[in-house]
């Protein structure tokens, strides 16, 4: 998948949790190792959302290519981020996907993905 078209489905998904009263706080966090999409509040909740996009399920799902090792490196990129971000720090925390499947689809959002801490 190119940059650009990996670029406009963020900005479908963000679009997207705007209208659903989501408070887009970060784009695109990098931290060694990896990259946050989007960081947003939900109400008072500090959300990291994963976004994929697949042209077909013929390998799987979306959700199913954020492996245990990309979590891993979500998670290191969300502590990376709550350090930049002190007063977070106290919210509570989940994962979110924002999967798209063929390039008409809606977005399907998947909230606590795999878990919060």
């Amino acid at each position: 998948m190119s940059k650009q078209l990996g670029q406009d489905y963020e900005q479908h998904a963000e679009a997207f949790l705007i209208k659903q009263g989501i408070q887009i706080l970060a784009r695109n966090f990098h931290c060694k190792g990896g990259e946050l999409d989007l960081v947003g509040l939900d109400q008072r909740c500090l959300v990291f959302i994963e976004v994929k996009y697949r042209q077909t399920e013929k390998f799987g799902h979306p959700n199913e290519f954020v492996s245990a090792q990309k979590q891993q490196r979500l998670y290191r990129c969300a502590q990376n981020f709550l350090l930049k971000h002190p007063s977070y720090q106290s919210h509570p925390m989940r994962f979110d996907v924002i999967s798209f499947l063929s390039a008409h689809s809606n977005p399907n959002w998947t909230k606590d993905a795999f878990g919060s801490w």
